[in-house]
C-alpha cells in the first residue's frame, strides 16, 4: 500500500496542481514544502532581512507561526497560507519572492530546521508531499517517488499564463530569467540540491496535459 508519495521537480513543472489532485483522489494530506520556503522568504523581505542572511532567517522560524489550511476562498488557491494569522496566500507568489526564495532555501540551517518539521508530518503517512528534495532528503523512505520535469520554455509559458490570469504585470522574458536563475541555484546548492532520487519515476510533462500526468502516476499506486 502506497502511504507516502514524494513529488519533486523544478519550479512550474506541475508539482502543486498534480500533487493536489492525487492527494484529493486518495483523501491524503497534501503538503507543498515550497510554500513554507516562500512564506519564510516573504516574511524576511517584509522585515528587511536579506535572503542571504541565514542567521536572522533561522531566528524568524523560531518566532513566527506559518500555518497551512484548507482553502477558504475560491480564487484559484490550493490552500490558505497564514503568517501569524495574516492571509498571505497570493503575496508569497509575487515576482520578488520568486527571485529570492531559492537563496533562502539554499541555507543549510534553514533547510535543517524546516526538514525536521516536514519529516514529522510526512512520516504520519497518507500524505502527498511535493518539493525539490522530498524523495532525496526529506522522505527517502517514501513508497513512491515521482520527479516531474519540463523544459524551461514550457515552464515559463505556464507561469506566464498563471500571472496573466491574475492580472500580474510581468513579461515572459522576466519569467524565463527568474526560472533560469532559480534552476541554477536549486541544482548547484551544496545542501539538498535539486535532483531526482535514484528510484524516482521521472515524467517529462512538456507534451502531457494534467490528466495524462495524473493517470501515469496513478498507474504506480
Amino acid at each position: 500500500m502506497v502511504k507516502i508519495i514524494a513529488i519533486d521537480g523544478p519550479a512550474a513543472s506541475g508539482k502543486t496542481s498534480i500533487g493536489k489532485c492525487i492527494a484529493d483522489d486518495l483523501n491524503y494530506l497534501f503538503f507543498d514544502t515550497g510554500i513554507m520556503y516562500r512564506a519564510l522568504t516573504w516574511v524576511a523581505l517584509s522585515n528587511s532581512i536579506s535572503p542571504k542572511d541565514e542567521d536572522n532567517i533561522v531566528k524568524l522560524i523560531e518566532r513566527i507561526e506559518i500555518d497551512i489550511r484548507t482553502p477558504s476562498k475560491e480564487d484559484g488557491r490550493q490552500c490558505d497560507v497564514l503568517i501569524d494569522e495574516k492571509d498571505v496566500t497570493w503575496e508569497i507568489r509575487e515576482p520578488l519572492v520568486d527571485e529570492n526564495v531559492s537563496d533562502v532555501a539554499a541555507h543549510p540551517e534553514v533547510r535543517k530546521a524546516l526538514t525536521a518539521i516536514f519529516r514529522r508530518i510526512g512520516l504520519r503517512g497518507d500524505v502527498v508531499m511535493v518539493g525539490r528534495d522530498v524523495g532525496t532528503i526529506i522522505l527517502p523512505e517514501a513508497d513512491l517517488k515521482i520527479y516531474l520535469d519540463a523544459s524551461l520554455q514550457e515552464r515559463a509559458r505556464r507561469r506566464f499564463l498563471e500571472a496573466t490570469e491574475r492580472n500580474k504585470n510581468i513579461s515572459y522574458d522576466e519569467i524565463i530569467t527568474n526560472l533560469s536563475e532559480r534552476d541554477q541555484i536549486d541544482s548547484t546548492r551544496s545542501t539538498a540540491p535539486l535532483r531526482p532520487a535514484a528510484d524516482s519515476v521521472i515524467i517529462n510533462t512538456d507534451k502531457l496535459n494534467k490528466q495524462e500526468v495524473i493517470n501515469i502516476i496513478k498507474s504506480y499506486l
